[in-house]
């Protein structure tokens, strides 16, 4: 296949495809995917070899968002029945981190809902980086926390932060159908200062908002001009309680279908496969290991992933290998050019849902009285045919709990 072949070629020279490649591999009908995932697949073994990155989320604080954003089940006004709760200690963030890196984790991502940190929130976050690097010899931090006001950045990197995450989510054309209360500029203006300050930059997308095969390819292309260290793919989580709960437009080929054209255009980068893989991927999510490079290990901010366990046994029957901490996870080129910002380590993280993960607001999102909290839209009680309710699990456990976390 002609598209394929040239694909492959421009991925191993780092070239950007055109916009009508990128179109049409979304395209591609359900009988050539295999080929598709075997041409990204290549991309991805070019440059990552056949390692998988974990990473490891830990939600800081949870829920009562003044932010407005459609996907979030953090929004203002959302009624999914999620953990709330405000800051978790030092001691308590650390010890939840423990169990991602005892799970094998290298990178530990606190997120925070807000529309941005305080001055205070950042001098708490900065202690809990300190407390979790005093623990975990060698572990990346990634904050999430938001829109960041000028200083923030920098404070956060001398505090021990790797990278920060904030994602894009969807094109600035449609984001304003998404979000009313910040704008696109202001996560470019955030992503923008976290590079500045020498943070690695991490930001992505949701997928499955309702948007367009021409949507999907200029977020990306934007994220490629904005030139983060990793890219989080999110595919949209739809909870009961907020205006997308109806929004049940992926299948598991259409999710592999994004991930290579997002790999086809960001060839070097971290791929990473976040929140919502569990419910839209399903059997197929060890297929996808052939075009990412990195995924969440265990749970996210606030829905229930499948067993760590499970993760690291899928990661094995698939013929890959848990990248080991002493593993730079970028390619030398990037690598280097990453220290040469002043950074503390290579690669970058969050999901979506974190961070690069979604599902729980990766910023901004923020903590408002609960008082001032408007009625998300109702929405209809007829079922979404193909919509599978029954694999959006919220999570009851690890942070802001008293049971174990899934590590």
């Amino acid at each position: 296949m002609d598209l394929l072949n040239t694909l492959v070629d421009k991925g191993l020279r780092r070239e950007l495809p055109t916009r009508e490649e990128a179109l049409a591999v979304l395209a591609t009908p359900d009988d050539q995917l295999l080929d598709v995932v075997a041409a990204a697949g290549k991309v991805r073994r070019q440059w990552f070899g056949r390692r998988v990155k974990l990473n490891y989320l830990v939600n800081l604080k949870s829920g009562l968002c003044p932010e407005d954003c459609s996907y979030c089940s953090q929004r203002l006004g959302s009624k999914a029945e999620i953990l709330k709760y405000t800051w978790l200690k030092p001691e308590e963030a650390s010890k939840a981190a423990a169990a991602g890196v005892a799970g094998g984790a290298k990178r530990v991502c606190l997120v925070a809902s807000g529309r941005g940190p305080t001055d205070r929130d950042v001098d708490r976050v900065s202690k809990t980086i300190e407390a979790i690097k005093e623990e975990n010899e060698g572990i990346e931090v990634c904050a999430c926390l938001g829109l960041l006001s000028e200083g923030q950045a920098d404070r956060l990197r001398t505090a021990g932060a790797d990278a920060y995450n904030h994602n894009l989510n969807t094109s600035e054309g449609t984001y304003g159908e998404i979000t009313t209360t910040h704008t696109y500029a202001d996560r470019v203006d955030t992503v923008h200062q976290a590079q500045a300050a020498g943070l690695s930059a991490c930001s992505g997308l949701i997928a499955g908002m309702g948007e367009s095969d021409a949507d999907l390819v200029d977020v990306v292309f934007s994220l490629r001009e904005l030139d983060p260290d990793s890219v989080p793919v999110n595919f949209l989580i739809p909870f009961e309680g907020t205006p997308l709960a109806k929004e049940w437009n992926l299948t598991p080929q259409r999710c592999l279908r994004i991930l290579a054209m997002v790999r086809f255009v960001c060839p070097d980068v971290e791929v990473r496969l976040a929140g919502g893989r569990e419910v839209h991927l399903r059997s197929m999510q060890p297929l996808a290991l052939n075009l990412v490079n990195s995924i969440f290990l265990g749970d996210y901010l606030t829905s229930e992933g499948q067993a760590g366990q499970a993760d690291l046994d899928m990661i094995a029957d698939a013929g890959f290998e848990v990248e080991g901490a002493g593993t730079t996870t970028l390619p030398r080129h990037r690598a280097d050019a990453v220290a040469g910002c002043g950074s503390h380590a290579g690669g970058c993280v969050t999901e979506s849902e974190g961070c690069g993960s979604h599902e729980g607001g990766c910023g901004p999102c923020g903590e408002a009285p609960e008082a001032e909290a408007v009625p998300a839209a109702e929405a209809p009680e007829t079922q979404v045919p193909g919509a599978r309710t029954d694999l959006v699990a919220v999570r009851r456990r690890g942070a802001g709990t008293d049971l174990a976390p899934n590590a």
